[in-house]
């Protein structure tokens, strides 16, 4: 007999966030999010998005074992601003049961009618820069440390359960190349010639905050036709920026500028800290934190979390200035590939910038929906 309770303590705090590092202990493919920020998402004091989100966390029992988790969230201002009535789900993990699939999704699903809410849709988090998108192939590559790793039964259950595809997002392994192709050298050389943009690459940590916030308002901009995208407000950048800014590696932050100094593009790559945060549980205590720095010390693996350039700088050669460094950049300490971050599969500009690389798509995430 499954019972199902809605996380108000500290300890089910602890076991929600805590389940799917236990279930897929001896997955090899997978990879769990950081304890400390998968705790503090849910934090209506530290999570800024919370102004205007209501969110909400289950667990389900067997026994007093946990055997499923889910959470809710409803974006009041994406909804007003589009005419939705729109709850999204995220945080599923469940046993091969679909009566627990089938007892968690009902009750998010109550939850989100009891707030005037007709359609669910999931997994997909607070913002895009959350964790979104189900597995639905590449079960048996390693997951990256920003996404999400399930089994192939969680595709099935939901779709036992009435939910449709409503987008999917794909992701390349990048054979990272010996030299810096001509083309991207002549595609630099004319965009910094012709329109005058210069890349900046920060020396200090402190030199970032003189161009990150006017950058995220360039990435508001960006993403604004992207499938689930809601621009984020000072305080959800603040919140952002500290999650990742110990863990930054200058180096592998590009900002772009043009003639006039103002910001029209910004990449983020980090090294690979998924091995290191498999070791770690997904947590920083005791040595958790040494082993990540010692990951982004010696690597030869890069994740590629995200490029946004400016709608009117966009076909002007910036991304040949990013990459013409990039490639150098992964030469130099001996990267043998990159993962790609998940792109949707119909914004054809990201897919089509790895035409001259060698790219392998390894791996496809949906999100899915359902009317209620």
């Amino acid at each position: 007999m499954y019972q199902i309770k809605e996380v108000k303590t500290r300890r089910q705090a602890w076991q929600f966030t805590e389940f799917p590092n236990k279930l897929y202990r001896d997955v090899d493919a997978f990879v769990p999010a950081l304890s400390l920020d998968e705790r503090t998402v849910f934090n209506t004091r530290k999570n800024p998005m919370h102004e205007y989100c209501d969110s909400i966390r289950f667990l389900a029992y067997e026994n007093g074992r946990v055997v499923g988790r889910i959470a809710g969230i409803i974006n009041h201002k994406l909804n007003d601003a589009f005419g939705l009535s729109q709850a999204r789900f995220t945080r599923i993990d469940m046993v091969d049961d679909i009566e627990v699939t089938k007892l968690l999704i009902d009750t998010v699903t109550t939850w989100a009618k009891d707030h005037g809410m007709n359609e669910l849709i999931g997994p997909i988090g607070f913002t895009d820069l959350d964790r979104q998108g189900m597995l639905v192939d590449g079960f048996d590559q390693l997951n990256m440390f920003i996404t999400i790793y399930n089994h192939p039964y969680y595709k099935d259950h939901l779709e036992q359960l009435g939910f449709i595809k409503d987008v999917d997002w794909t992701e390349k392994k990048i054979m990272w190349p010996k030299e810096v192709p001509d083309k991207v050298r002549r595609g630099a050389k004319i965009s910094r010639e012709r329109y005058g943009y210069q890349l900046i690459k920060c020396k200090t940590k402190k030199e970032v905050f003189n161009y990150i916030y006017e950058a995220f308002d360039m990435y508001n901009v960006a993403f604004q036709e992207l499938y689930g995208f809601f621009s984020i407000m000072r305080k959800v950048m603040d919140y952002y920026i500290k999650q990742m800014i110990t863990l930054v590696q200058l180096d592998y932050l590009w900002f772009v500028t043009d003639k006039a100094g103002n910001v029209v593009s910004i990449t983020l790559i980090m090294p690979s800290l998924a091995e290191a945060n498999k070791r770690n549980n997904g947590k920083l205590l005791p040595f958790g934190i040494f082993r990540l720095f010692k990951a982004m010390k010696k690597h030869d693996v890069i994740d590629l979390y995200f490029i946004a350039i400016d709608p009117r700088h966009q076909g002007k050669g910036i991304i040949a200035i990013i990459w013409e460094d990039g490639i150098e950049l992964g030469i130099k300490n001996k990267i043998r590939y990159a993962e790609t971050g998940p792109e949707l599969e119909g914004n054809l500009q990201m897919q089509n910038q790895w035409k001259g690389f060698e790219a392998i798509e390894h791996k496809r995430r949906r999100c899915y929906k359902k009317a209620i």
